[in-house]
């Protein structure tokens, strides 16, 4: 029996840098920890909205804290999220047959795709940052949380099963089809309902715009596993760090335009 201890320590131990030391790296401890994603998620935001909203109380500019509450993430996760971006944007971008693509992601160095990608996702999310703290200190801290769960959300739904893995190690193959179907959807109900009913009862949009970003990002880390898995086989390490920042910069984008 693996104990929800056991898929935390996985979570913890796997998503971030925090001193978690992981007692199980068995299917069924992947899955716990496949499913207690979003429970990173809300930390990581949480730490990120906070030294956002420090920087601003100490008289910090809106984009100065936006680049702080951006940069948490990338430090709690050693970049391991933007790495596998840059690297499924070399693979995709290679244009060449699966086996030469995964090839090119395992390699350490970033191709130009890779770089391009980067860029254009940090500059959005910090623009989108900025943009919400500008308008008010709540927005940008519930952006910043928003786009962390949703980012971790994305990993559980890409675990689920019938999604193979392109490779036969590594921490995709670890992960790739330990989360039932079931399991998933009532994950992402949590994390979708919750912000919805809360705005239901408070009276305001903030919930069902929350909710809204979280579909939406959701539905653009979908369309990349889709393609991913077509294009590679499966998914791999670098899909599931490609498939996070894509949902956490979709949650911010959607945040912002919807001011």
């Amino acid at each position: 029996m693996t104990s929800a201890v056991d898929g935390l320590r996985f979570a913890f131990g796997t998503l971030t840098v925090l001193p978690v030391r992981v007692t199980r790296w068995d299917r069924e401890a992947a899955r716990g920890g496949m499913l207690s994603a979003p429970v990173v998620g809300l930390v990581v935001g949480c730490c990120a909205a906070g030294l956002g909203l420090l920087l601003l109380l100490l008289g910090a500019s809106p984009p100065l804290a936006a680049v702080a509450s951006a940069a948490v993430p990338a430090v709690l996760t050693r970049g391991l999220h933007l790495d596998g971006l840059a690297d499924t944007a070399d693979g995709l971008g290679s244009g060449k047959p699966a086996e030469d693509a995964l090839r090119i992601m395992k390699q350490s160095d970033i191709g130009p795709f890779g770089v391009l990608t980067l860029v254009f996702v940090l500059l959005a999310q910090v623009a989108a940052l900025a943009q919400l703290y500008g308008e008010s200190w709540a927005r940008g801290a519930v952006a910043a949380v928003t786009s962390a769960v949703a980012a971790r959300l994305a990993l559980t739904l890409a675990a689920r099963a019938g999604v193979p893995a392109a490779r036969p190690e590594g921490l995709g193959a670890a992960v790739a089809g330990v989360v039932p179907v079931p399991g998933a959807l009532a994950v992402t109900a949590v994390c979708i309902l919750g912000p919805a009913a809360w705005g239901a009862l408070s009276g305001g949009y903030g919930g069902v715009r929350t909710a809204v970003a979280v579909v939406l990002a959701l539905a653009a880390a979908e369309l990349l596993l889709r393609h991913c898995t077509r294009r590679f086989g499966g998914v791999t390490g670098d899909v599931f760090g490609g498939l996070a920042e894509t949902a956490a910069t979709t949650a911010l984008v959607v945040l912002a335009l919807a001011g």
